[in-house]
C-alpha cells in the first residue's frame, strides 16, 4: 500500500517492487498527526486512551462527517507550517525520524569516523549539503560533464546514447506517485510477473510536471500552471546563460506536450495485464522505431538483456517516434533544461537541490509553490537530513534501527501482525459468497505471506560510492547512479524474496505482491501510530489498521492477481471473480462521489486498490482487536468504550490539512484517496454504527446492504 495519505501515501501506496510494491503510506503527504496538545493524563493505573480528545469537534455528528468529528477541533486551530504543503499524523512521525537522524549525524560527525567507512560517507554527504558557500562557488561544475555530453549530440545515435545513459531507477510500475521520472524513460528491476527471475521494466517518463493532465487538461487551473511552467523553464535557462531562453521554453513545453499525449493514463498503467509486455531487446527497433535502441541499451547497461518489459508499450512507441522525428536542437534544449531542473530541485527532499541559491529559488517557486502551494522552502538543515537519508539509506537506517527500535517493540508489532493475519484467515473462512476452492487459495497465500518488521536482514554495501565533503551535487548524482547500478546488478542473480524496499527510517509501509511480502519500517512503528504503553484499542485502530491495510493489499484488485509465490496467476473461480469485481465497482462509485475540491472528484477507479485495502484492513484490524480482548469487554476510558476508541484512533490517523494545489495534484496523480475521505472508510463497517450510533438520514449512513464488504 502505501499509506501515504499523501505516500500512505499510508497511505501506504501501491508499487511494484521486488515485486510490485503495494502501498506505501505516502511519505510526502502526511496523513494526520495530531499536533494539538495531548489529552490530560488518565487517572492512576488506567492505561492511556491513545486518542486526542482535544482534537475532536463534538458539534459534528459522527454519522455526518466522521473525519470532522474526530479531527475538526485540531483542524480549526492548526496552521500548516509555511514550509509544508500539508501536515498530519504522518508528519509527526516524519518529524520524529528527522530529529533522530539529526542526532545520529551530529554524533557521527563529532566522532571523526575513519576514511572509507559508512559513517564517514554519512558525515561528508551531510557536510557537503550544508556547505552553501561551497555550493555557490562550484556553480554548475558537477553538472558540466552532463551538459557537455548533451551539447556534443550530433545525430540520433548520439541522442539515443545520452538518453540511455540518463536512465535511472526512479520509477515504480504500481505506485502512481512514482510514474513520473525526470528522464525520458525509467527502469524498474523486479521479479518477473510470471517467472522467478529478475527482469528490467522500461517505463514512460520525460515530463517536467506531475502528469499528462497538467499538459492536456482545459481546466483553468491547469492552463495557469502551464503558463507558470513555461516561465520557469525560461528563467532557469536564462540563469544558466542559455541563449534565447523564452523561445526555447516554448519549444520545450511543446515537446513535453507531445510526450504527454503519448503517455498512458494512471489507471491504464496500473493494469498489470496491459503492462505485462516482455519484448525481445532486438525487437524494440521494430516495435518502437525512432530510437537507436542498441546505443540506448548499451549506455543504460542493459545490452546483455535478452528481454525487457515494456510497461506502457504505446507510450514507449510514441516517445520513440518523437525521438526520431523532432529536431535535434529541440531535444538538446529539452535535455539541458531537465539536467538543470533535476539539479535545482531534489525530489528526494521535496525541496531545492544542490545548485546555487538563484537556481534553487527558481525551482522552489515552481515545484514548491505553484505545484504544491507551499509558501517557503524547508530550512537547509532539514533538507540535508533527508538528502543524506535518501542517498545512504541503509547506512543511516542501520544506526537508526539499532538505537531507536528496541526488540520489545519489534516483538509486540510482530505479535499484532500474527493476530491480524489470524483474523484475516477467520474472515475468509466466514465469507458466504466465496467458494471453498478460492478460500483455500486465499488462506494459503495469507499463510505464506512474509512479514518483515523494523529493518532488513541484510544491508546495502556503499563501499564503491564516492562521497566528497565539498561536492554536494556530485554526491547526489553519484548516489543516484549507484542506486541504478545496484538495481540492474540484480539482473541474472537469484531472486531475493526477503529484499526490503524501504529503509528503517522511512515513514511508510509496503506490500510486495511479487514477493508476497510486507515491510513495516521502524519509523512508522512509533507514536502516534504505535505506543507500547497505550490502550490496545488505539494501537489496533492505528497501526493495526495499517497492518491490516498492507495484508489486504495482497488481495486487492492488484494483489488478488498474484498467488502465494508472487506469480501473476488467476486463482479465482469465475463466480468469485464476478462477485469481487462487482463489489470493487460499487466501492469505486462510493469514492467517486466525494468532491474534495469544487468540480474535482476522487477517481474511484484510480484509487480502487487503496480503498479496498482501507475497508478490508480496518475490518480485520477490528476483528483482531476484539479477539485480543479474550471475550471480555474493554474498559471505558475517558468516557469512551473500546470500540469507540478503536474507530476514533483510526479516524485520527487520517488527520490532515493540505493546500489546494497539493490536493489537486494528489487527486489527479495519486493512487490513494485524500486523507479526509479515507477517514470515512468507517461507514462500511457494521461495528462503527453500533459504536457511534450513526442513523438513517445522516450523510455517511449506508443501509446494511449498501455497505461494501469485499474481504
Amino acid at each position: 500500500m502505501s499509506l501515504r495519505p499523501n505516500l500512505l501515501s499510508l497511505g501506504l501506496a501501491l508499487a511494484v517492487a521486488g515485486g510490485l510494491a503495494a502501498c506505501k503510506p505516502a511519505a510526502n503527504e502526511t496523513a494526520a498527526a495530531p499536533a494539538a496538545a495531548a489529552p490530560a493524563a488518565p487517572a492512576a493505573a488506567a492505561p492511556a486512551s491513545g486518542v486526542d480528545l482535544a482534537g475532536m469537534d463534538k458539534s459534528v455528528k459522527p454519522g455526518d462527517d466522521f473525519d470532522a468529528f474526530a479531527n475538526g477541533g485540531w483542524r480549526k486551530n492548526f496552521e500548516i507550517p509555511a514550509d509544508r504543503s500539508n501536515y498530519g499524523a504522518f508528519t509527526v512521525l516524519l518529524e520524529t525520524a528527522e530529529k533522530r537522524n539529526a542526532e545520529l549525524i551530529a554524533q557521527l560527525a563529532a566522532s571523526k569516523p575513519a576514511d572509507g567507512s559508512d559513517a564517514r560517507r554519512i558525515a561528508d554527504f551531510h557536510a557537503a549539503y550544508m556547505d552553501e558557500a561551497g555550493i555557490e562557488k562550484r556553480g554548475l561544475q558537477s553538472l558540466q560533464p552532463q551538459l557537455d555530453a548533451i551539447g556534443a549530440i550530433a545525430d540520433r545515435a548520439g541522442l539515443s546514447r545520452v538518453l540511455g545513459g540518463s536512465v535511472r531507477a526512479d520509477t515504480d510500475p504500481l505506485n502512481a506517485t512514482n510514474f513520473h521520472t525526470d528522464n525520458l524513460f525509467g527502469v524498474f528491476v523486479a521479479k518477473a510477473l510470471e517467472e522467478p527471475a529478475y527482469v528490467a521494466t522500461l517505463m514512460q517518463g520525460g515530463l517536467g510536471m506531475p502528469d499528462r493532465e497538467y499538459y492536456l487538461s482545459s481546466d483553468k487551473e491547469m492552463a495557469a500552471t502551464r503558463a507558470a511552467y513555461e516561465t520557469y523553464v525560461a528563467a532557469l535557462l536564462k540563469q544558466a546563460g542559455i541563449a534565447e531562453p523564452e523561445a526555447k521554453a516554448k519549444s520545450i513545453l511543446a515537446l513535453e506536450t507531445k510526450i504527454a499525449k503519448a503517455h498512458a493514463p494512471v489507471v491504464e498503467s496500473q493494469n498489470v495485464h496491459k503492462s505485462n509486455n516482455p519484448w525481445d531487446t532486438a525487437a524494440f527497433a521494430q516495435r518502437a522505431p525512432g530510437i537507436d535502441w542498441a546505443a540506448f541499451f548499451d549506455a543504460a547497461g542493459l545490452s546483455s538483456q535478452k528481454t525487457i518489459v515494456a510497461w506502457q508499450p504505446g507510450a514507449i512507441g510514441g516517445i520513440a517516434r518523437l525521438v526520431g522525428s523532432e529536431p535535434l536542437p529541440a531535444w538538446k534544449d529539452y535535455l539541458t533544461f531537465h539536467a538543470l531542473d533535476h539539479a535545482a530541485w531534489n525530489e528526494a527532499v521535496r525541496g531545492p537541490g544542490e545548485l546555487p541559491k538563484a537556481y534553487s529559488d527558481l525551482a522552489f517557486g515552481f515545484h514548491g509553490t505553484t505545484l504544491a502551494g507551499t509558501p517557503q522552502a524547508r530550512e537547509r538543515g532539514k533538507r540535508a537530513l533527508d538528502a543524506t537519508s535518501a542517498a545512504l539509506g541503509d547506512a543511516v537506517g542501520k544506526i537508526y534501527a539499532e538505537k531507536y527500535f528496541p526488540a520489545a517493540s519489534k516483538q509486540k508489532v510482530e505479535e499484532m501482525v500474527r493476530n491480524i493475519l489470524a483474523a484475516f484467515d477467520e474472515r475468509v473462512d466466514s465469507l458466504t459468497w466465496m467458494t471453498a476452492e478460492t478460500k483455500a487459495k486465499a488462506r494459503e497465500k495469507a499463510k505464506s505471506m512474509r512479514v518483515s518488521v523494523g529493518y532488513p536482514e541484510r544491508w546495502r554495501d556503499y563501499s564503491k560510492l564516492e562521497i566528497r565533503a565539498d561536492d554536494a551535487l556530485g554526491n547526489r548524482l553519484r548516489a543516484e547512479l549507484q542506486e541504478y547500478r545496484h538495481q540492474i546488478g540484480k539482473l541474472g542473480q537469484p531472486v531475493d524474496n526477503g529484499e526490503w524496499w524501504m529503509t528503517p527510517q522511512t515513514v511508510n509501509a509496503v506490500q510486495l505482491p511479487l514477493q508476497n511480502a510486507m515491510n513495516f519500517p521502524a519509523a512508522i512503528l512509533d507514536k502516534p501510530f504505535f505506543d507500547p504503553g497505550a490502550d490496545p484499542a488505539a494501537n489496533y485502530g492505528a497501526i493495526g489498521a495499517v497492518i491490516g491495510h498492507e495484508i489486504s493489499h495482497g488481495f486487492d484488485d492488484t494483489g488478488a492477481e498474484f498467488d502465494g509465490t508472487g506469480r501473476l496467476a488467476n486463482w479465482w473461480t469465475p463466480a468469485d471473480t464476478q462477485h469481487f469485481d462487482e463489489a470493487t465497482k460499487k466501492l469505486a462509485e462510493q469514492y467517486s462521489a466525494y468532491e474534495p475540491l469544487p468540480g474535482l472528484h476522487v477517481n474511484g477507479k484510480q484509487t480502487s486498490g487503496e480503498n479496498i485495502a482501507d475497508v478490508s484492513g480496518l475490518t480485520i484490524a477490528y476483528m483482531a482487536y476484539r479477539k485480543s480482548l479474550g471475550g471480555k469487554e474493554a474498559p471505558v476510558i475517558d468516557g469512551l468504550t473500546g470500540d469507540q476508541r478503536f474507530f476514533l484512533s483510526y479516524g485520527q490517523t487520517w488527520r490532515s490539512k493540505i493546500r489546494d494545489a497539493a490536493l489537486r495534484q494528489r487527486i489527479l496523480t495519486d493512487g490513494h484517496a485524500p486523507a479526509a475521505q479515507r477517514a470515512q472508510t468507517v461507514r462500511n463497517i457494521d461495528a462503527w454504527y453500533d459504536a457511534w450510533g450513526a442513523k438513517p438520514g445522516e450523510k455517511l449512513y449506508l443501509a446494511p446492504e449498501q455497505r461494501i464488504k469485499i474481504w
